[in-house]
């Protein structure tokens, strides 16, 4: 493809990608397609002819487009927000545009100086003080894991750099709420803690770790002969949005030298907030933390910012110096592929420089507090409604509720649970996810999409009465 070809065609892209934007809300939300229909329209075999790209952006339409969960949609409530403005697509489009790879601050110097100065800016608006520095993993299951490799080297003397786990002695042991999310307990097997060396802390009414229980845990271990390395807190867990006492979790880190890492993947973009900022009380106190600006803040996937207290424990795991890799400029410049697992990265701070210039982070504060208004209005709602049950505080955007006829209970209620939220899912009106707490199954409502505004919110509970009243 020769450059004009590529003007051309690309201007055809945009207008499809606008055009898509544009009219999202007239698809369907979830994709109506069954198992294997998108597979059975494509080709078994690759063309061995080059074909026409126009043929190419068609099938855009015709096969790709009806398998596509409209994550966009002002009527997508599932999961977590995963916003994707337009000014952050075109970051990404000239990160690729540009084709360049940060193997080493030599090998592209605005890729490693443009990602010091975004998560900078970052840590600013989140009101982190300047003792953290920050690096930008692909997702926070990445970040988890970086962490707890971190966790471990500094409780065994780095002892990776001698004769591994062999070298480590007594079982280390990680701590963590049993709301966090999954991606802690995989961080903890593929560092090798071992899954019967991760211990779950009780939570309290509102799902929260209580720190109490982790402080008795951690004593009860000592006295048993076991090292417990870390703790890992959430501040905005997955099915509920919990918000774990990170102060008094920081106190029990720092009386046993544990590595306190916080979780605030969705939750930390409310933090720009400063009303929202005592939700995380205490954060001074953690080793490292996470927050993912590709949720709820609004910078296309993959976008998650991983902050560090102290770099060297990091850049001690994670350092590689091969020959080839090596410049004169090694002595003045941040390496950044010593600070995470890929050798080398993408230009992803391009995305988040695009956002936050063309939004600005006054705007940013009044779309995030639109959606904490949106979702307590509809608590509202649901809170005088008969039979309808808020099941966890709406700490930020995040509803659990569960519509709870007489005499229902057990599996019946389980079957009317999935059954409503099903039918709107399959009805294309709206998107939710269903999701277990308790041992029973609710419904979560996740508020905070671009586009989503009081009269999509407002909608979705004409809906969901509709069909669980009615079904």
């Amino acid at each position: 493809m020769t450059p004009d070809e590529f003007r051309r065609l690309g201007h055809e892209l945009i207008d499809w990608i606008a055009d898509y934007r544009d009219g999202i809300a007239r698809h369907p939300v979830q994709a109506q397609v069954a198992p294997g229909e998108i597979r059975s329209r494509l080709p078994t075999a690759p063309p061995e002819q080059p074909e026409d790209m126009r043929s190419v952006l068609a099938d855009l339409d015709r096969i790709l487009l009806p398998g596509i969960t409209h994550w966009q949609s002002p009527r997508f409530f599932g999961y977590f927000p995963a916003n994707a403005p337009l000014a952050g697509v075109l970051g990404d489009l000239v990160s690729t545009g540009l084709g360049v790879i940060g193997l080493s601050w030599q090998s592209g110097p605005a890729i490693t100086e443009l990602e010091e100065v975004v998560t900078d800016w970052l840590r600013q608006m989140v009101g982190l003080s300047p003792a953290w520095s920050g690096v930008i993993q692909d997702t926070a299951s990445t970040s988890t894991l970086v962490a707890l490799l971190c966790a471990r080297e500094r409780a065994t003397g780095y002892a990776m750099a001698r004769g591994g786990l062999q070298e480590a002695g007594a079982p280390l042991l990680v701590y963590a709420s049993a709301h966090g999310h999954s991606s802690v307990e995989k961080a903890a097997l593929l560092a090798g803690f071992g899954r019967d060396h991760l211990r779950l802390v009780p939570s309290d009414g509102t799902y929260a770790m209580r720190a109490e229980a982790l402080a008795a845990m951690v004593e009860e271990d000592l006295a048993r002969g076991l090292r417990p390395c870390a703790v890992v807190a959430t501040t905005g867990t997955t099915a509920t949005t919990a918000i774990d006492p990170v102060g008094a979790i920081a106190e029990v880190a720092r009386r046993h030298g544990l590595w306190l890492h916080v979780d605030a993947a969705m939750a930390g973009s409310a933090m720009i907030l400063p009303e929202c900022r005592p939700l995380w009380d205490g954060i001074e106190g953690a080793d490292s933390l996470v927050l993912n600006p590709h949720k709820w803040l609004g910078v296309p996937f993959d976008s998650s910012l991983y902050y560090v207290r102290d770099p060297q424990h990091l850049v001690r795991v994670m350092s590689t110096n091969p020959s080839y890799l090596q410049s004169a400029a090694d002595g003045q410049v941040k390496n950044l592929r010593d600070w995470g697992i890929p050798l080398g990265r993408r230009f992803r701070a391009l995305k988040l420089w695009f956002v936050i210039r063309e939004q600005g982070v006054e705007a940013l504060r009044a779309r995030l507090r639109r959606d904490i208004a949106n979702a307590r209005w509809l608590a509202e709602q649901v809170a005088a409604a008969p039979h309808w049950r808020l099941l966890a505080p709406v700490a930020l955007q995040t509803l659990c509720l569960r519509h709870e006829p007489p005499g229902l209970a057990g599996e019946a209620l389980d079957r009317h649970t999935m059954g409503w939220a099903e039918r709107i899912n399959r009805s294309g009106a709206a998107y939710l996810t269903p999701a277990v707490l308790d041992g029973r199954w609710m419904v979560r409502v996740s508020v905070g999409a671009e586009a989503t505004e009081r009269a999509d919110v407002a909608a979705l509970w004409e809906t969901m009465r509709r069909e669980a009243e009615g079904g």
